[in-house]
């Protein structure tokens, strides 16, 4: 109990320090790596294909797979009993879990170097999983300023103040290069399907998510037991049985509800999200979500769960953004985060 008391009590400062001391700088050694695909559908067209006729000239009799996962992952030596399979938020792949726009180690070698296999996830409809079974068109249109503010960088062209992120031109011009596009509608059933394919693969793991990624995170652990534990980074939405509010439109069954109240679950949030009303759209949506979160885990755990809530600025740790996988003090988020799963049992 000292322990815990001391870490979670411990200034921001004083933990970034010992985690600088203290990260590795050993060689990281891979036993296995691959990549593969998990879940997804096929679908075909009527009549009979003609190997004769050329390949730009549309005829029947053909499948189209689409709608998976792309998974790509790695197993350090020694590895750890529980995997850990990563999930990205709105506009993102895996390319966010895998390094920081200024070029820093993200939650992909933190992690890997702590002994834990990941696994990293393109969900259905996007990234390298983009072949969809349905049509969507792309949109063009400029928007990096609109996302800068969204996920809580500043008020462009501003930074907060204290803000965990890089504010060189070279890190703010990788960061927008991560975002791509969905290339068939965002569906939270084919997403979880594909995620709880990757989990038939990689075993008994750790769910992470972030932003977007909360919702089909949930529907996940819902639909396959290998999900052992979820760590949700500012998720968005959050499911209730029908009998807490028959308005919700993610509400489920009490029976898939419970299930959720049989894993342990922590949830993030960084700063400069006010607890009042302010004239920032993005400030003001996720005080909201923020609130929400606040209200599902005090009902989960009603209901018998284990979720615990932290805002980050709460205990210290400040200036995180919407990205606190690679804010630039990752490294003191993920050792709050190795502490949480070793008080698990899961380490």
């Amino acid at each position: 109990m000292k322990r815990k008391l001391l870490f979670w009590g411990m200034p921001a400062a004083l933990l970034a320090f010992i985690v600088s001391s203290c990260a590795s700088t050993e060689a990281l050694v891979i036993k296995e790596q691959g990549a593969f695909s998990a879940g997804g559908a096929v679908i075909s067209t009527e009549g009979n294909f003609d190997p004769h006729i050329p390949f730009f000239q549309p005829q029947g009799g053909q499948t189209r797979h689409g709608d998976h996962a792309d998974v790509f992952y790695q197993i350090p030596v020694n590895a750890k009993p529980y995997s850990m399979v990563f999930l990205h938020g709105a506009g993102q792949s895996r390319r966010t879990w895998q390094t920081t726009p200024d070029g820093r180690e993200g939650f992909q070698n933190i992690f890997l170097k702590k002994g834990y296999s990941v696994y990293l996830v393109d969900q259905p409809r996007r990234g390298d999983a983009g072949q969809s079974t349905v049509s969507a068109a792309i949109d063009a249109t400029p928007d990096d300023q609109v996302w800068f503010t969204q996920f809580r960088i500043g008020p462009w062209p501003d930074f907060y103040e204290g803000v965990q992120f890089p504010r060189d031109e070279k890190s703010l011009d990788q960061f927008f290069r991560q975002m791509t596009p969905n290339t068939g509608d965002f569906d939270e059933d084919i997403i979880s399907s594909g995620i709880a394919a990757v989990f038939d693969k990689a075993g008994p793991g750790i769910l992470f998510t972030h932003s977007e990624g909360g919702g089909p995170g949930w529907q996940t652990a819902i639909k396959n037991e290998n999900v052992k534990a979820v760590i949700a980074l500012e998720p968005a939405g959050f499911p209730l049985p029908h009998e807490e509010n028959s308005e919700n439109p993610q509400n489920i069954s009490m029976d898939d509800f419970v299930k959720l109240t049989k894993i342990p679950i922590i949830i993030y949030f960084g700063d400069n999200i006010p607890a009042n009303e302010t004239d920032i759209f993005a400030q003001n949506f996720w005080r909201m979500v923020l609130n929400a979160a606040k209200e599902w885990a005090e009902t989960v755990n009603r209901y018998g769960g284990d979720v615990t809530l932290v805002h980050l600025p709460e205990i210290s740790i400040t200036g995180n953004t919407h990205f606190i996988m690679s804010d630039l003090n990752n490294q003191v988020v993920a050792e709050h985060i190795a502490y949480w799963l070793d008080e698990k049992g899961l380490k």
